[in-house]
């Protein structure tokens, strides 16, 4: 089992920067990889970055250069982290954390970013 809890999402106008951060505990040595994703309102989640176990990170395209997301990772607990610059109002979404093992996928429960003009 493994237990996420996002933070640093608020409310920033646009060409601003939030960090967001996700505390990770229990089985963290089970993860294979870790995302961020969101949800817009009236949107599908989407993929917005991942990092492999090997540290190696990606990107939607649409936030290359933009974003970076990274991690850390102590004796029982794992930190991933997405540094978002230059947002944009159609960023506004609930931003989750995700992390999948060799069984299962886990889940957030997520941190609202909202970008306003």
């Amino acid at each position: 089992q493994v237990q996420l809890v996002e933070s640093g999402g608020g409310l920033v106008q646009a060409g601003g920067s939030l960090r967001l951060s996700c505390v990770v505990s229990g089985s963290i040595f089970s993860i294979i990889a870790m995302d961020w994703y969101r949800r817009a309102p009236g949107k599908q989640r989407e993929l917005v970055a991942g990092i492999s176990r090997s540290g190696s990170p990606s990107y939607a395209d649409s936030v290359k250069g933009r974003f970076t997301i990274s991690r850390d990772n102590a004796k029982n607990t794992a930190y991933l982290y997405l540094q978002m610059n230059s947002l944009k109002p159609e960023e506004t979404a609930v931003y989750y954390c995700n992390c999948v093992t060799g069984l299962s996928s886990y889940w957030g429960k997520g941190t609202q970013v909202t970008v306003y003009s």
